[in-house]
């Protein structure tokens, strides 16, 4: 098994208890780096954060996925580090996901209104997906729809047959849905 510093030279330089980061390459996706995320995130371990992130951009990583399952709090700073990772990777034709965050993280992300910007997958297999397809002519065409996803608002399980605006059948927000199957509130 490859070490951290066998996928991004110098990454592991670095520790900070507090958070702990393990990379995996994402196997058939040309720069594609899952950062598996335990611990917590706040204003004072932020920094180190957003160094190790942006070794991994550095080294020509510009679609990541966090897997968040283990990381059990984001402080409004941590939530800026990862609009900092989004803004560096789009230029370059990279994406963000966001996997398994816990319910009072993704409230941090909702209350911030940030959860309408990240793609957030239930599982590994789905953030492949929506990387392998990324850049096709036309999506749709990918079997995108239907789409089961969560209510980014009361988690209902919900299903989109197409793109278009809908309202959750439990919460009765309104919520769009892209060609891609991102979900958006309104």
């Amino acid at each position: 098994m490859s070490t951290n510093n066998d996928i991004v030279p110098g990454f592991d330089d670095e520790k900070d208890d507090s958070l702990k980061i393990r990379l995996q390459k994402v196997e058939g996706v040309e720069g594609c780096l899952v950062l598996f995320l335990t611990g917590y995130i706040d204003t004072y371990n932020s920094n180190f954060f957003q160094k190790r992130v942006s070794k991994a951009i550095d080294s020509n990583f510009y679609k990541i996925v966090f897997q968040c399952s283990g990381l059990n709090y984001v402080s409004s700073t941590g939530i800026g580090s990862f609009t900092a990772f989004l803004k560096a990777v789009k230029p370059k034709g990279g994406d963000i996901v966001l996997l398994e965050i816990q319910p009072k993280v993704y409230e941090v992300f909702q209350l911030l209104g940030f959860s309408q910007f990240f793609n957030i997958k239930d599982n590994l297999e789905e953030a492949v997906k929506f990387f392998q397809a990324e850049g096709s002519a036309d999506v749709a065409e990918n079997g995108v729809f239907p789409k089961t996803f969560n209510c980014p608002i009361c988690s209902k399980r919900l299903k989109a047959s197409k793109a278009g605006r809908f309202r959750c059948s439990e919460c009765k927000t309104i919520l769009a849905i892209d060609n891609a199957g991102q979900v958006f509130l309104g």
